[in-house]
């Protein structure tokens, strides 16, 4: 089987911590890849949010996923806390990477590595958009 691999940045420039809710909890007792994703999406938020941006304006254009990658690696549980440190990456004309790194600050382990490909979007006219001069240079 071929794995996946996501490249971490040497630096992170945003990071976020939280607590795992019973509710962020499979049936398998530990996180899964749903809640992965949700937790890179409120990390990913709150790092446009430092910026007074949000996904629907990134400097005139939205941002749209087109694609996702999780790498597990280790197990967390209900109560444990989880640090997500967000970094950008992998520019081009239209869009580039979010990277996300999440580690279990009680344990210390690294819990998963993720990326995820944005595209800007201009969603009045539904279709792909230039990634604006003013946001890259933001990031």
């Amino acid at each position: 089987m071929t794995r996946a691999r996501v490249r971490i940045p040497e630096q992170f420039p945003f990071t976020w911590e939280l607590d795992v809710r019973i509710d962020d909890v499979n049936y398998a007792g530990h996180i899964g890849n749903e809640t992965v994703l949700r937790f890179a999406h409120e990390a990913r938020l709150r790092f446009l949010k430092q910026f007074q941006l949000n996904e629907m304006d990134v400097g005139g254009t939205g941002l749209m996923m087109v694609d996702a990658v999780i790498v597990f690696k280790s197990e967390t549980f209900y109560g444990d806390r989880l640090k997500i440190e967000v970094a950008t990456d992998a520019f081009s004309r239209f869009g580039f990477d979010f990277v996300y790194k999440i580690t279990n600050v009680n344990t210390g382990k690294e819990v998963a590595r993720l990326k995820t490909g944005m595209v800007c979007f201009d969603y009045l006219e539904r279709k792909i958009a230039p990634l604006s001069d003013s946001f890259r240079s933001l990031l």
